[in-house]
This record gives C-alpha cells, sequence and structure tokens, in this order.
C-alpha cells in the first residue's frame, strides 16, 4: 500500500455546543446522564503544599441558553470508601453558558484566592480521591452506597481516583497542582473516565471572571490588547510576526480538539479588517491540555505565534502556543458566519509558495490559506470520491462534480499536472455514518479550516450535512469462455497474520472465490510472518498462508498449494515485526509449479540456456528473488519469480512484486510545487533490476518467454519506474492502459482514485482478457485497501491471425452494474 494505514495519528475531537433549553425556575429531571448542568471541575488540593489556589473548589456549567435556577440545589462531597456526605446549599442561579463556582474548605497553604464564589462552603474535600455529587435538592444523600450516580434526585456526579462510587469509571487521581475538568465542550456520557481530564486548576465564576493557577496574577483586565488574529496571520502563508508573543487577543471559540496531543480550540475574530487576505482564524495550541472554554465563548489568548508544519515538505499552520493562557470572558455568543467554500479553476502554482503572493481568486491552495481557522461551510450538494473512514470519521468529496468522474462516483488521477483541484477534505468529529464512494453529501458541512499532516487542508466539521448512500456495488469476474483459459490475478492482503481475526481471513477468502473466480495463480502481496507485528525473529508465514488456503477452500475455493520465501529478519521493510512477503498461490488441478531448489532470502535467481545455443531457458531455482542483495531492495520487498506450466505445458515465468512504498514523499498540498516524490529513486532501481531481468529472459528465449510481471509496484502508469520496467511499453505492457482512462485504478488515496498495483505482460502473450475488480478502494467496508487485478491468458491464441476471442478488448469484470 502507499501509505499504512496503521498510520494516522490520535483523534481529534471537534463537539459543538449542546443546545438544551432548561427555562429558569424549570430545572432539568434529575439524572446523572446531564444535558443541562454539569459539574466542570473539582479540585481538593487547595492550600495543600505547591498549590495555588488557597482553596477547594467544585465549578459547574451550563449547557443551555437559558438561565437555571440553582436555588433548591446543592453540592455533596463524600470521601472514596464513604457513604457520608457532606452538603453545600446553593444560590441564585447560573447563566446560559456559563458557570458557576463553589468554594470549599481552605488548607494553610496556597498563594491565590479563588475569583469571588457564588456559593461558599466548608467540605475539605480530598486532594487524590473523592466523590461529589450535584443534586437537585438540599437534603443529604443517603442509602446510595457506591451507587449514587443513578440515585432520584442526582444531576451529575464525579468519582476522581480511587473510588467505586462513580459513573462507570473513576475520573483521574487529583494532586495538589491538579484539577479534574470536563473536557471539549462539556458534554455528559456518564463515564467519569472519558469525560474528565486533568490538568492545571482554573476556575471560573458568574460573572465570568477566571483565575488560571497556571497564571495566578489573578483577574486578567479584560480589554483586548493591540494585536488582532488578522495582524498574527497577515496576508501571505507565514505570520509576520512568527516567535513573537502576543498578549490578550481577542475572539470568539468556534470549536474545540480535545483529544490527542494537538488539543486545543479555534478563535476567530467576529470583526473582520477589510483586507480580503488576512484569515481572521487562528489555532490556540494546547498540546496534551484540554480545553476549558467551549463554542461561543468570548475569550482573550496570551501566547507565542508558531508555524507548525505537520509533515516533512508540507505547508504550515499558523497557531496560538507556547502554553498559551486564556481568560473566558462570557459565553453564548453565535459563532461567526461561515464563508462559503469556493473552488477557484486551478490547484496551485508553481515553485515555493511561501514566497509567493497569494491569489485566492486563482488557485485552491491560496483560497484555502486565506481561510484558514476561519469557519466556512459547503453549500452545495457533493460527492464522495472516498469512502468514509469510520474510524477517524474523514471522508473526501468533490466540489466539481464533472472533474474527471470515474463511473462509479470517484475522480480519477490522470497524471502529475492534474490533482483534481475540486477535491476537499472532511474531518468529521462530530461522527460520520459508513459511505462508499460515489454517495451524495448535502449541504450545510460547517467548520473550522484546518491544515493537518494527512490530507492538507481540512474542513473540521462541528455539522455533517446528511449523506445518501449511493448503492455502489462489488464486482465480480465474468465466467471464463474457454476451460483453457489461464486466470493470474494480484491481491495485495494488507498485513494479513496468522493472529488477524477469522472474519478478515473469511472476507478474503469470499472475494478470492466469489468476486475474483478463484484464479488459477494468485500472486499476494504483504503476507506477514506467523505472529504478525511481533518482532520475535520469527520469519515463517506457513501458519499464515495455511489459515488462508483453508478459509477459501472453507468459501467454495480450490485446495491451492502455495510458494514462497521467508525473507531475513526485519530486512524487508512494512509493519516492524510483521516480515511481509509475496506468495505464490497456485491450482494444481490447473498449473503445475516447477520447483527448483536451493531459493532463500538471499540467493539471486537468474535464467538458464538448455544449451548454449537453445531458446529454450528455465530459472535457476525456483521460486526466487530477484537481485536480493541488491541495494535497490534496501528496506523493501524483494521480487518473488516461480516457473509455471499450463494449458499441455506452455512454461509461464511470473515475477510477483510489492515495491517500496511512497513514504516519505510530499504531499499535493506542499509548499514548494510540483512536491517532492523522493521515494521514486528507490522505485527507480527497483524498476530497472525487474526490467533486466526480464529482458534477460527475453534475450535468452529468442522472446518467446511469456512473462506476467504483477502485484503492487506503488507508483502510477505514467511514472518514471512504470516506464523504466516496461520499457515504455517495448518489453512488457502495462494492462491498466488498455482500460477507458476513466476507469484506471485500483486505489483511492486522498480523494483521487489512481493506480498502484499492475499487471505487465510480455508480447509473446497474444490473447488475453483483463481488468480491476472494484471490490475494496471505494467501500467503507474494506478487506483491504487495495482492489485486485486479473487477467486470462486465453487459449488457442498462438495462430496468426488471431481468433476474434484472442483480441483485445473481451471483458473479464462484469461492469454492467455500478
Amino acid at each position: 500500500m502507499a501509505i499504512s494505514n496503521a498510520r494516522r495519528r490520535a483523534v481529534a475531537a471537534i463537539l459543538p455546543v449542546a443546545v438544551v433549553a432548561t427555562m429558569l425556575g424549570q430545572p432539568g429531571t434529575a439524572s446523572a446522564l446531564s444535558s443541562d448542568i454539569v459539574i466542570s471541575a473539582v479540585y481538593g488540593g487547595g492550600g495543600n503544599s505547591g498549590a495555588v489556589f488557597k482553596n477547594d473548589f467544585i465549578e459547574l456549567a451550563n449547557l443551555t441558553d437559558n438561565p437555571v435556577d440553582l436555588s433548591a440545589w446543592s453540592v455533596q462531597y463524600a470521601s472514596a470508601a464513604g457513604t457520608v456526605f457532606q452538603m453545600t446549599n446553593l444560590t441564585g442561579s447560573i447563566p446560559a453558558h456559563g458557570r458557576y463556582l463553589v468554594q470549599e474548605a481552605a488548607g494553610a497553604g496556597g498563594t491565590t484566592a479563588l475569583p469571588t464564589p457564588d456559593a461558599t462552603g466548608s467540605i475539605p474535600m480530598s486532594g487524590t480521591s473523592g466523590v461529589v455529587a450535584l443534586v437537585t435538592a438540599q437534603v443529604p444523600l443517603v442509602g446510595c452506597g457506591t451507587s449514587c450516580a443513578t440515585a432520584p434526585t442526582v444531576q451529575d456526579l464525579v468519582g476522581y481516583g480511587a473510588t467505586a462510587n462513580v459513573e462507570t469509571a473513576a475520573a483521574p487521581s487529583l494532586t495538589n497542582t491538579t484539577a479534574d475538568a470536563r473536557s471539549g465542550a462539556l458534554t455528559d456520557t456518564d463515564n467519569n473516565s472519558l469525560d474528565f481530564t486533568s490538568g492545571v486548576p482554573k476556575a471560573t465564576n458568574t460573572a465570568g471572571t477566571t483565575v488560571d493557577a497556571g497564571n495566578p496574577g489573578g483577574p486578567v483586565d479584560p480589554t483586548p490588547g493591540t494585536v488582532r488574529i488578522h495582524d498574527i496571520q497577515g496576508s501571505g502563508r507565514i505570520s509576520p510576526i512568527v516567535g513573537q508573543a502576543v498578549t490578550d487577543v481577542p475572539g470568539i471559540v468556534t470549536a474545540t480538539r480535545s483529544t490527542g496531543s494537538s488539543r486545543g480550540y479555534w478563535l476567530q475574530d467576529p470583526t473582520p479588517d477589510a483586507d480580503g487576505l488576512t484569515s481572521e482564524g487562528v489555532f490556540v495550541f494546547m498540546g496534551t491540555t484540554s480545553p476549558s472554554v467551549v463554542a461561543g465563548d468570548s475569550v482573550l489568548v496570551s501566547g507565542r505565534v508558531s508555524e507548525f508544519r505537520p509533515a516533512s515538505g508540507s505547508q504550515s499552520l499558523t497557531e496560538i502556543g507556547g502554553s498559551p493562557t486564556t481568560v473566558r470572558l462570557s459565553g453564548g455568543h453565535a459563532l461567526p458566519a461561515a464563508v462559503p467554500v469556493e473552488s477557484p479553476d486551478a490547484y496551485t502554482k508553481a515553485g515555493a509558495l511561501e514566497a509567493q503572493p497569494l491569489e485566492p481568486s486563482s488557485y485552491v491552495l491560496d483560497w484555502l490559506e486565506v481561510h484558514e481557522g476561519m469557519r466556512v461551510t459547503i453549500t452545495q450538494s457533493t460527492r464522495l470520491v472516498s469512502p468514509v473512514n469510520t474510524d477517524f470519521a474523514e471522508l473526501w468529496v468533490t466540489l466539481k462534480t464533472n472533474q474527471n468522474p470515474t463511473p462509479r462516483g470517484g475522480t480519477i488521477y490522470k497524471s502529475y499536472d492534474d490533482q483534481n483541484s475540486g477535491r476537499l477534505m472532511i474531518a468529521s468529529l462530530v461522527g460520520a455514518p459508513a459511505a462508499n464512494v460515489g454517495s451524495t453529501l448535502a449541504a450545510g458541512t460547517t467548520g473550522p479550516l484546518d491544515y493537518q499532516s494527512f490530507g492538507g487542508y481540512a474542513l473540521m466539521a462541528t455539522q455533517l450535512g446528511a449523506i445518501t448512500e449511493g448503492g455502489l456495488k462489488r464486482q465480480k469476474v465474468l465466467p471464463p469462455k474457454k476451460a483453457g483459459d489461464l486466470s493470474i490475478a494480484t491481491y495485495n492482503v494488507e498485513n494479513l497474520a496468522a493472529n488477524n481475526p477469522d472474519s478478515k481471513f473469511a472476507k478474503l477468502a469470499d472475494a478470492v472465490v466469489n468476486n475474483l473466480g478463484s484464479p488459477d495463480i494468485l500472486a499476494l502481496e504483504e503476507i506477514q510472518d506467523n505472529n504478525g507485528a511481533t518482532d520475535n525473529g520469527v520469519v515463517a508465514a506457513d501458519q499464515t498462508v495455511g489459515k488462508f488456503v483453508a478459509a477459501i477452500e472453507a468459501a467454495g475455493g480450490p485446495a491451492y498449494q502455495s510458494r514462497s520465501i521467508d525473507p531475513s529478519n526485519d530486512t524487508d521493510g512494512g509493519e516492524p515485526g510483521g516480515n511481509i512477503r509475496q506468495v505464490f498461490l497456485f491450482n494444481p488441478a490447473r498449473t503445475a509449479f516447477v520447483d527448483r531448489a536451493s531459493g532463500d532470502a538471499n540467493t539471486s535467481v537468474s535464467v538458464v540456456r538448455a544449451r548454449p545455443t537453445s531458446n529454450q531457458v528455465s530459472l535457476s531455482v525456483s521460486p526466487g528473488r530477484i537481485d536480493p542483495t541488491s541495494d535497490a531492495w534496501t528496506s523493501s520487498r524483494k521480487p518473488l519469480v516461480g516457473e509455471f506450466l499450463y494449458d499441455g505445458n506452455k512454461q509461464l515465468f511470473v515475477v510477483a512484486n510489492h515495491w517500496n512504498s511512497k513514504g516519505g514523499d510530499y504531499p499535493l498540498s506542499a509548499a514548494v510545487q510540483p512536491p517532492v516524490r523522493s521515494s521514486e529513486v528507490q522505485r527507480q532501481k527497483q524498476a530497472t533490476e525487474v526490467r533486466d531481468f526480464v529482458e534477460d529472459l527475453s534475450d535468452k528465449s529468442g522472446g518467446r518467454a511469456r512473462v506476467v510481471v504483477l502485484g503492487d509496484l506503488n507508483d502510477y502508469q505514467f511514472s518514471p519506474a512504470l516506464q523504466t520496467v516496461t520499457k515504455s511499453g517495448a518489453l512488457l505492457k502495462p494492462l491498466i492502459e488498455t482500460l477507458p482512462v476513466d476507469q484506471r485504478y485500483s486505489y483511492v488515496f486522498d480523494g483521487n482514485s489512481q493506480v498502484l498495483d499492475h499487471i505487465l505482460i510480455s508480447p509473446s502473450i497474444q490473447g488475453y482478457s483483463y481488468g480491476v475488480v472494484h471490490l475494496n478502494a471505494e467501500f467503507s467496508d474494506q478487506a483491504s485497501d487495495h482492489d485486485p487485478q486479473i487477467v486470462r491468458i486465453l487459449t488457442g491464441c498462438d495462430t496468426i491471425p488471431l481468433p476474434t476471442r484472442c483480441l483485445p478488448g473481451t471483458p473479464v469484470v462484469d461492469v454492467s452494474t455500478p
């Protein structure tokens, strides 16, 4: 595969504000699962050694659009193992989208007072483990044991540290310098361990005054500083004040990210300047600290301006970082209006983009850059050009429905110069249903515009339009026309190991039998050793292969035999410890494998003539590997070569490949255009090695040798490596080029339907039929991320002129359904 699907990063969570109205004087139903008033923070280290705050505290938050009367409510506390609750009665109300601060007992230490509390108690809370309940009555809880979360009057409950009195699982233990704060948009999932994260104590009262233990100077003057977001962003790609400290930058929080190592929030100035080249949005980077603000909060942020480059060669993301501090002024504000997404004709210009002026009306990458960090919205119905990745709720759509469409709804990648400018990535962290290529996304997807490692610019959806499934079907091969036709397929099975779930084997096996029609020869890529990614010196894959063969037979397929060569440990790249390799499966009732012993990981296969002047050739070892000690194959899979007999002892040489991946290449949205494709250097060497071997077969056989080169070549049909291995079609015919241009793909990456897998045949193979069987790459539910390919070598095609059935164009794949 091009880039491992084990890739990725910690999932970012962007959540909208809950909008469940509770009218003044009409509190919500007492329940631990709360959609209106929740406990937002607890701290028990006040006044202890090392503490900044003098007092313990409990903070509440209102998730609704209306104030809520708390005058009949209370907060109650019990020790981690205790059943006796101490109580502090509440007074007054909590404002819409506001906070409410309850001050508890003071210790002997600490240096900083809390903001003026809204209620005051004297409960000495534990600085490590305990239980806090928000109760809709002013009567102590009794008789609920360790199940107080479900007591009738309990609105919300937080058990922290070593206690069993929790919602599902405990929040992190406290320390004298850490509090537990509810994450993200303050949503209550009834699981304290998921809802709360540990961080620097910060307390906010109903007046919106915040005191941060990380900034213990007390409440900050709410007057904004002199720098605005558009000053930070500037009119180019790099901030004109990068590296400088900024103080009290004002804005409205539009979304938050509360998981992973890039937590923080998006901030936007609701009063833009007149310069259309300066973005009004920016990301506030907080590392592993979850933000306590929510969408709609008006804040002042102080920190240092930085340019974060998420991947080698990528553009940068302007951020406010450097351990930023945030002062929340008020909540419940309307979010700045979202800008409709536009898609100019051209994707980008050439050269170093950061050194050139922005031209948003002409280039897609420039339009996206001038709206970096801002709320944007898709105002039209769009088509999915990738399946939804449900693990990360990511998808790609096209804003240009007529741009290089495939018959099945994707967007074909035709050349380096045509990146398909209509593509846009959406990272919907409010969730996304499974959906396939060709499905429709209704208008309305909205959120801030980010730039990240995978995909470049991405709309971080806080609102996702409805998705309508397009009805895409998995393809199957057509029945062979003659019994003597030999079918050969290639299939990257994506890190298949013996310890994978049985369901993966069953799904792959079903495809081999029912979609590929049980090919006579099947070249597999990414077969791992018997214990998969466990890196303990095991290189054998007999259990992996045996389990797959058994699964195929159980699905109604033939009793395949196999041939392969175990690699030397940790030398062939791929997932560390996996020792991936290529494997031949073949049906002994249809073809015979010619075994010639002594092939091993480091022995090079060569072409042998029967006699010095003979055109009859064979392999020195079978199976064998092409020049395995060459630096062309460093940390990469060595080609597997096998000799077969079919259709009355006709000789066939098959070369199964898995060339090095595109890892290290700069993204299509790179800062310098066209992007650097550094991985091509090694694939060029690999292509030369395979070309030289095939040329030797051809030369020594007088051009009679039938050769099939196939597998995951990890490169496009128009790439230098493919031109090299085929000698521009003179040595090997790239069968992908026999298909219509809009059907040339076996993989979907970043919304581009593209070619990575190939079947190449020698001119000595006259009659054939060929196709790509689309059954994975376009679907959310995948057995692999690659689509297999198949070629049938047609019998009776050794005469001139060729019989009609031997002429190119005979279909092998049923394309009658989309």
